[in-house]
């Protein structure tokens, strides 16, 4: 399984991006999904997840009214909507295909997508 994520890019503080990340090879609803994230100098944190159906998401407390996971089956793809961006938020973003729901890490991981860079400038 491969995850394209795409959507990343450079935008001032207060700002908004939105994510996508596409599973090739199998339907997104296979999966819980999440997005990790991995600013310079620091350890890859879990930002948010997303359970098979849709029903169900957590969000880390520095995130949390800002950031927006969601799945659309029909376009086999999963968001992650970010609005009012702070610098913080700088980071490379993967999506990922995780085993379990709500707390995941690294090691829960079962496929990663590539990353994309988000900058957000003062």
């Amino acid at each position: 399984v491969q995850l394209q994520a795409s959507g990343g890019g450079s935008v001032q503080a207060g700002g908004s991006l939105r994510l996508s990340c596409a599973p090739s090879g199998r339907t997104e609803s296979t999966y819980i999904m999440g997005w990790f994230r991995q600013a310079p100098g620091k350890e890859r944190e879990a930002v948010t997840t997303i359970n098979r159906s849709g029903a169900s998401t957590y969000y880390i407390d520095s995130v949390k009214g800002r950031f927006t996971i969601s799945r659309d089956h029909a376009k086999n793809t999963v968001y992650l909507q970010m609005n009012s961006l702070k610098p913080e938020d700088t980071a490379v973003y993967y999506c990922a295909a995780v085993s379990r729901f709500p707390l995941v890490a690294s090691r829960d991981v079962l496929y990663w997508g590539q990353g994309t860079l988000v900058t957000v400038s003062s």
